[in-house]
């Protein structure tokens, strides 16, 4: 992929240099205003605009090579979480996404930019099935099942699933399997009360249910839900040492192991750590991975846990949005 760059900081553009030279990714020029970028765009065309946010006029810049040129724009800020604000007005003017920018020193320099790295190599894979999208008609796959969202919570997890589901549209694409820790005897009930704020249906995960787009399934007794199969699910009561029952990390396995298709994991506010051992493999299989910040947790331990094994750590009102995002080359019309 070819990458173009606009900071005002000659540290910060050799600092993205260094770091997108760890991929297979070509800087192809760098800039500091608008005018240069959008006259560049035009000489040297780019499949991705690195746009520094910390610049006075970074969200314009985004604005403005959206709407005057073919280029997609990847917003790199400080920090994420601090600049929500710029970053989310960046991404209404169209940037696909946001990402920390590399550290300019680390002791660890390649671990501490690997975030940074997996970011552009997952934007990558977007532009590359947008253009697939684009070179058969526009036609969507209509993959439904072969899709799913993966849900971990624990304390504060109730109110969180409330408004991440309430925030995904009727159509969403992708299946939705929650492991909320939760005593059986109130599992029926939190699905209802689920269900009334959220667009799509929710309800109990029973044996033997197959999960389908736009329905979100919650595990319902004390044992742990899996995938049984590709595209089944079921209960076991193993392993019997796990604390946690259900089990965050239990299900993640499993879906490393069977699911074929499209998966995402997200870990949200939680106390312990289960979910951190699930989410690092589903990375490991190149699963796109959520964690929830600190300072929409409600309680930061299951996210923190997990945080290493994340893409994306994200506050909760942005996780739908991304997730909408993320789907939208797998979503059926309408």
């Amino acid at each position: 992929m070819k990458i173009g760059i606009v900071a005002h900081s000659s540290a910060t553009i050799d600092a993205l240099h260094r770091a997108a030279s760890l991929s297979e990714h070509q800087i192809a020029w760098s800039c500091g205003d608008v005018a240069s970028v959008i006259e560049l765009c035009g000489k040297d065309v780019v499949e991705l605009v690195l746009v520094d946010l910390s610049m006075n006029d970074g969200v314009e810049v985004t604005r403005q090579v959206v709407a005057q040129t073919p280029c997609t724009v990847l917003a790199v800020t400080t920090d994420v979480g601090e600049d929500i604000a710029r970053v989310f007005q960046a991404m209404g003017h169209g940037a696909i996404d946001a990402v920390d920018a590399p550290p300019r020193d680390a002791s660890n320099w390649q671990l501490a930019v690997a975030p940074f790295v997996a970011k552009l190599n997952a934007v990558a894979r977007r532009i590359a099935r947008q253009r697939r999208r684009q070179a058969d008609g526009g036609k969507p796959a209509q993959p439904h099942r072969e899709c799913l969202v993966a849900i971990g919570a624990s304390a504060g997890g109730p109110a969180a699933l409330v408004t991440l589901l309430g925030a995904l549209p009727q159509n969403f694409p992708a299946a939705i399997v929650i492991v909320q820790h939760v005593d059986q005897q109130f599992a029926p009930d939190m699905a209802t009360w689920l269900g009334q704020h959220a667009r799509i249906p929710v309800r109990v995960a029973a044996e033997g249910d197959r999960p389908q787009a736009g329905v979100a399934l919650l595990a319902s007794t004390n044992d742990h839900l899996v995938l049984k199969t590709a595209d089944r699910l079921g209960y076991t009561a193993h392993p019997r040492a796990q604390v946690y029952r259900p089990s965050v990390d239990v299900f993640f396995h499993s879906v490393e192991a069977h699911w074929r298709g499209e998966a995402v994991g997200v870990v949200l506010t939680g106390m312990g750590r289960d979910g951190a051992q699930g989410l690092k493999a589903l990375r490991a299989k190149g699963c796109y991975t959520i964690t929830q910040d600190k300072a929409t947790s409600a309680v930061y331990g299951m996210p923190q846990a997990a945080a290493g094994a994340a893409v994306d750590v994200l506050p909760l009102a942005a996780i739908a949005t991304r997730l909408i995002d993320h789907f939208a080359s797998f979503a059926s019309g309408g």
